[in-house]
C-alpha cells in the first residue's frame, strides 16, 4: 500500500503550508478542525513568517523553498496546501521564462513528491487555469511524471460563496493520490442572496479614524527587528492625506468613484482619461460584499477602497476583518508590510470551507 493511503496517527491530520505568507490558509484549517496539525511551513518574507509563528507556533522556515528543500528533509504528511506566488501565473506583462517566480510550483511540486500526501491544495489567481505552468503540472502528474501517484482537478471559487464579506475567486486545485478518489470541491454555503456584506464584516467598529502609526513595539526574530507584535485591533489606522485629496475623496458620495470629482480638482492625467475602471477612487458599499482586498488596499487610486461614507481608505483593521481574520490575530512588521500580508493570505471563510470538506475523507 502507498504512503498516500496511510492512516493519521492519533487523529491528527499533518498538514505542509508552503508559500504560508502570514498564515490565511494554516487558519482556515485550524478552524475548521483541531484535527489538522501544521508539521511545518515554509514562507520567504521574514515579517510574514514571523506572523505566521505568532499565531502557528514556531513550525515555520523562515526562507526560500529551495533552501528548505536544500537543507531539511521533507517531513511525511496527510495534506500539502498553499499557493505559489501569483506573479509566476500572470498574464499581464512581460513573460520571463528564467523568472525565479515561474519555477516556484516546481518547487510545491517537489515537496509533494517527498511528503507523499494524500491530498493537495494549490490555490491561485484564476489567470492560472490557461497558464503554461497549470499545462505542464498536468505533465508531472502523467503516470509517467514526477508526480506519476497524483491526479488533480481544478475550479474558480469565489469566497463570498462561503462566507466571506468579499467577492474574490481564486483557482482551487484539489490533487489526490491516485489510490483514493477524488474528494470533490466544497459546495457553496452562502448563496447571492446570503453573501456577507461590508456593514456585517465592520460591525461594531469605530468609523471616525484619527490615529495613523502602529504601536512603539518592537520583536526579534531570525537576529532581526521587526515592528510588533500587533493584534488585528491595533491595525485601525488611518494614514495621512494631503489637502488636495480630501478635498477630492469628499466629493465622492456613496456607491460613487473617481468620476464623480469635479474637473477643477482632477490632476492633469485625469482629465484626460474620461473611461476606464470605476472602481479607482470608488466607495464600497454598505449593503454588498467587498471588492478583492489587494495588497494596497489603503490606496483608493488602487481600487473600491473608499469607506462606505467617512473619507478615507480601508484601515488595515477593517481589511483584515473582510479577509476574515479574527481581532487577536497577530501581527509583526511595518504598516506596508502587514498590508501585504492581509492582501496576500487567502480568505479565512475559503480556507475553512475546504478544510472542513476535507476532513470528512479521513473519517
Amino acid at each position: 500500500m502507498g504512503r498516500g493511503t496511510r492512516s493519521s496517527s492519533h487523529g491528527k491530520i499533518r498538514v505542509l503550508d508552503l508559500f504560508s505568507g502570514a498564515g490565511g490558509l494554516s487558519e482556515g484549517f485550524a478552524q475548521a478542525s483541531n484535527r489538522f496539525k501544521t508539521v511545518r511551513a515554509v514562507e520567504s518574507d521574514l515579517a510574514a513568517a514571523a506572523s505566521y509563528a505568532e499565531n502557528h507556533g514556531d513550525v515555520i522556515f523562515a526562507g526560500r523553498i529551495e533552501d528548505w528543500l536544500k537543507n531539511e528533509d521533507v517531513p511525511s504528511s496527510d495534506i500539502v496546501i498553499g499557493g505559489p506566488p501569483c506573479q509566476g501565473f500572470s498574464a499581464l506583462g512581460k513573460q520571463d521564462v528564467l523568472d525565479d517566480r515561474n519555477q516556484l510550483w516546481l518547487r510545491y511540486a517537489d515537496t509533494i513528491r517527498r511528503a507523499e500526501p494524500k491530498y493537495f491544495i494549490l490555490e491561485n489567481v484564476p489567470a492560472f487555469l490557461t497558464s503554461d505552468q497549470l499545462k505542464r503540472f498536468k505533465r508531472q502528474c502523467f503516470p509517467s511524471g514526477r508526480l506519476g501517484n497524483y491526479a488533480f482537478q481544478a475550479t474558480v471559487m469565489n469566497a463570498a460563496d462561503y462566507g466571506a464579506a468579499q467577492l474574490r475567486k481564486r483557482v482551487i486545485l484539489v490533487g489526490h493520490h491516485r489510490d483514493l478518489p477524488f474528494p470533490g470541491f466544497p459546495v457553496s454555503t452562502h448563496s447571492r442572496a446570503m453573501w456577507r456584506n461590508v456593514k456585517d464584516a465592520l460591525s461594531a467598529l469605530t468609523e471616525s479614524v484619527f490615529a495613523i502609526d502602529l504601536p512603539d513595539l518592537w520583536i526579534e526574530r531570525w537576529g532581526k527587528q521587526f515592528p510588533g507584535v500587533f493584534a488585528t485591533s491595533d491595525l485601525h489606522l488611518t494614514r495621512h492625506y494631503e489637502a488636495r485629496s480630501l478635498q477630492r475623496i469628499a466629493q465622492i458620495p456613496a456607491g460613487g468613484n473617481r468620476f464623480d470629482i469635479p474637473d477643477r480638482l482632477l490632476p492633469p492625467c485625469w482629465k484626460k482619461h474620461k473611461a476606464g475602471s470605476g472602481d479607482v477612487m470608488g466607495r464600497l458599499h454598505w449593503d454588498e460584499p467587498s471588492v478583492t482586498i489587494r495588497t494596497e488596499f489603503f490606496k483608493p487610486e488602487k481600487g473600491r477602497y473608499l469607506h462606505p461614507t467617512e473619507h478615507r481608505a480601508l484601515t488595515h483593521h477593517e481589511a483584515a476583518r473582510i479577509q476574515g481574520f479574527r481581532d487577536n490575530y497577530k501581527w509583526v512588521g511595518s504598516k506596508t508590510s502587514i498590508a501585504r500580508q492581509i492582501g496576500n493570505a487567502v480568505p479565512i471563510p475559503l480556507g475553512k470551507a475546504i478544510a472542513l470538506h476535507l476532513v470528512r475523507h479521513f473519517d
